[in-house]
C-alpha cells in the first residue's frame, strides 16, 4: 500500500531575509540537540562534499559562521574558488527543517575569530584548544524551510 504524502501548501515567499529567533535557537543549539548542521560545498575539482559542522552559529541577522579547526582543510580551500555553500538543519523530533544558501569567506580578523571560537560548543573548542582554526562567515542569500510557524522562503533582496 502506497502512502501518499499529504498535499502541503506552497512556502510563504517574498519575506525579507532575516534570521528569526526560532532559527537562532535551533542553529545555536544544534550541537547540544544532537542535530548537527550539514554543510555542502564543491571542491576545486568539482567534487561535491558533505560535512557535519558542530560549530555552526548565527553571526548576524543574515549571516552564519563556522569555526574551521583545520586551516588546511577542504572547505577553506574550496571557498577560495567557489564560495557558494548550502547548509541543512533537520530536527526530526519537531519536524523542523532549515535550508540555508549563501556565499562563504574566511574571516581571519581577531574579533571575528574570538567571537566564533568562543560561541562554539565547549567540546568543539576542546578539539582546537590553541585556537589555530579559522572563522568562516556565510552571507546568506536564501533561507527556506518549515518550523512551528509553517513553510517559508526568505531571500536576500536585490538591493543588498
Amino acid at each position: 500500500m502506497d502512502e501518499k504524502e499529504p498535499d502541503l501548501p506552497p512556502p510563504v515567499s517574498g519575506n525579507e531575509l532575516k534570521i528569526t529567533e526560532a532559527i537562532t535557537v535551533a542553529v545555536n543549539g544544534a550541537f547540544a540537540n544532537r542535530t548537527p548542521i550539514t554543510v555542502a560545498y564543491v571542491d576545486r575539482d568539482g567534487q561535491p562534499h558533505l560535512s557535519l559542522r558542530g560549530t555552526t552559529q548565527v553571526f548576524g541577522s543574515d549571516q552564519l559562521a563556522i569555526w574551521i579547526r583545520n586551516p588546511e582543510g577542504g572547505l577553506l580551500s574550496a571557498i577560495e574558488t567557489n564560495p557558494r555553500l548550502a547548509l541543512l538543519y533537520r530536527d526530526p523530533a519537531t519536524r523542523t527543517t532549515y535550508q540555508f544558501h549563501g556565499r562563504a569567506h574566511a574571516d581571519r580578523s581577531r574579533e571575528s575569530s574570538d567571537l566564533v571560537y568562543s560561541n562554539s560548543p565547549e567540546f568543539e573548542r576542546g578539539l582546537d584548544p590553541d585556537q589555530r582554526g579559522v572563522a568562516v562567515v556565510v552571507d546568506l542569500d536564501q533561507i527556506q524551510g518549515r518550523d512551528a510557524a509553517g513553510f517559508f522562503l526568505m531571500q536576500r533582496s536585490a538591493d543588498t
